[in-house]
């Protein structure tokens, strides 16, 4: 591979082309459309592509790689600061080629079109499960307005409007019923997408060895064991379970000068639905853990509900939400299953 440089600003239609030879220098520029630059990377000698990791960057990645070429996809938010001036898909391409200088910079690895699909079915879970919550939400506040208070709980809206609506003297307005029951319609119906994609979730878990590993840790079933997979892909470029806990952003932000070290909250960076799946399945362990059980509990639960006597339950559930990503690193890259250890 020669030592060419491909700085290119991704878009919808029209993609920006920089060629480099040597640092500093542009050889070529270049205004491609999708044909266009799908044809350029075919006719280049294979050399080095520099592109930002944001939509259809994957794609156009693994297209580079099988005509022989090396992707690079940079953090957005690591390649903005080398943008100076205005901004410009030639200064986006030019902020490429300085942020690719610095060593510091972590690329992001290519996806591959399974671990892509995977994410677009948590995607839209999500989707489908925050326009149901909606709906339901939605529901209760109306039917609240005509004195209808319905129980706690999500699954409590579907029957009691159904009972609602079938009973004719129930204090709903006549207008109002016809679009009630279009609304119950489509809950019913995000409720059947949401199981399809999780029958989806079951049979991809079944077919991968890595979910089947993570699935024995406590707090980690099909949804975060998937969602795992599908976001950090190769767990051996985390070289400690430390570096993968801060990369979903559990560990303390650090604000320290000279001899004063202060270690705050956590700092929140990575992804965030996987740092909420990991937090609601510690919250679930904690909770589980109180339950009266005939066997003893395990050191992992002993310390959990020890640490929420002390901090308080949510301080707990993010602390083990650390601790569950630590195992599931060292899970992971040992490519072996958790054992829970006996109290001591």
């Amino acid at each position: 591979m020669n030592s060419t440089t491909i700085a290119v600003d991704v878009a919808k239609s029209v993609f920006e082309v920089a060629v480099s030879s040597h640092p500093g220098h542009v050889r070529d520029r270049h205004r491609l459309s999708r044909e266009g630059f799908a044809r350029l990377l075919g006719e280049q000698p294979p050399a080095t592509v520099l592109m930002e990791a944001c939509g259809s960057a994957h794609h156009w990645a693994r297209h580079a790689q099988r005509h022989g070429h090396r992707v690079v996809l940079l953090p957005p938010h690591v390649v903005r600061p080398y943008v100076h001036g205005n901004k410009t898909d030639r200064t986006d391409a030019k902020g490429l080629r300085e942020a690719f200088r610095n060593d510091e910079v972590r690329p992001v690895p290519v996806k591959s079109e399974t671990q892509q699909a995977l994410a677009a079915l948590h995607r839209l879970r999500s989707t489908w499960q925050a326009t149901r919550t909606a709906r339901l939400n939605t529901v209760r506040g109306l039917l609240r307005e005509s004195g209808v208070v319905i129980p706690v709980g999500a699954r409590q809206v579907v029957p009691h409007v159904r009972a609602l609506l079938e009973d004719a003297d129930a204090s709903v307005p006549g207008l109002l019923r016809p679009a009630l029951a279009e609304a119950i319609q489509e809950i019913g119906e995000l409720e059947a997408r949401l199981r399809a994609v999780d029958h989806q979730l079951e049979a991809a878990a079944a077919a991968s060895l890595v979910v089947g590993h993570l699935r024995t840790i406590p707090g980690i079933g099909v949804l975060t064991a998937t969602a795992l997979v599908a976001t950090v892909g190769d767990v051996q470029r985390f070289p400690s379970a430390r570096h993968f806990a801060s990369y979903l952003g559990l560990t303390p932000r650090e604000h320290s000068s000279g001899a004063r070290r202060h270690l705050g909250a956590i700092s929140k960076r990575g992804d965030t639905y996987l740092r909420m799946l990991l937090i609601h399945g510690a919250r679930a362990v904690l909770w589980h853990a109180k339950r009266p059980r005939a066997l003893p509990l395990d050191r992992l639960r002993t310390w959990a509900l020890e640490l929420e006597r002390l901090r308080g339950h949510n301080k707990a559930a993010v602390a083990l939400a650390n601790k569950l990503a630590r195992i599931a690193w060292a899970v992971w890259k040992h490519g072996t299953s958790f054992t829970a250890a006996p109290a001591a």
